[in-house]
Formats: C-alpha cells, sequence, structure tokens
C-alpha cells in the first residue's frame, strides 16, 4: 500500500497542475493506482486497468497512463474512462457522471485485432 501512496502523491503533483484531477472517490483511485502497478509489474509500463492490453509497449503505448484518451474524454464527459482523472467539476457535481464511452479503436483490442 505504500507504494500506491507513493504513486498518488506523485501523480497527483504532477497532474493537479495540468487540470487533472484524481476522482474523490479514494478507494477507487487507490484500486485503480494498484492496478497500475500490476500492470506495470506485468508489462513493464503502467497500462490502463480497464482495458486489454497487448503486453506489447509500442501496441499499447496509447493506454498507457495517462493514457492519450484521457484529455479528451475529461474535455467532454470531465472524466477518462476509468473515472482516475476527473476535471475539478466533476468532483464538486457540476458535471453529470456519466459513462464515458470506449474511444480506443476496435483493431487496438487484443481480441478483435
Amino acid at each position: 500500500m505504500n507504494e500506491v501512496k507513493r504513486l498518488y502523491e506523485l501523480l497527483k503533483r504532477i497532474q493537479e497542475p495540468k487540470g487533472y484531477f484524481f476522482n474523490a472517490d479514494k478507494e477507487r483511485v487507490f484500486d485503480l493506482l494498484e492496478s497500475l502497478l500490476i500492470n506495470k509489474e506485468r508489462y513493464g509500463y503502467m497500462a490502463c486497468p480497464c482495458r486489454l492490453a497487448f503486453a506489447d509497449r509500442k501496441k499499447d503505448s496509447d493506454i498507457i497512463c495517462p493514457c492519450v484518451y484521457r484529455e479528451p474524454d475529461v474535455i467532454k464527459y470531465g472524466s477518462c474512462y476509468c473515472n482516475l482523472y476527473v476535471s475539478k467539476e466533476w468532483n464538486e457535481g457540476k458535471v453529470s457522471h456519466v459513462h464515458v464511452p470506449e474511444r480506443r479503436p476496435p483493431e487496438k483490442n487484443p481480441f478483435l485485432a
């Protein structure tokens, strides 16, 4: 858990000045961060835990956290796909908490590729 807390503090310090905040549901955030660390151990990089990975850094480059879909998702929905990163307004309840649709193209899904 100490590794998760360190990752939390590091990413918070880096991402908040960019306008990306952790979800106010800290339990969810810590679960996702723990999964990112598991994927780092498994693949050598922190692949999004909410998506299927190829276990190939080049093929998965779009889903290495923070993924390339985070910015457009947060702009449009106030949250990224897995709800790890959100806008300040999302955390304050000023933005509806709707399901964020998958932006990753089907050909980037290991089971469909």
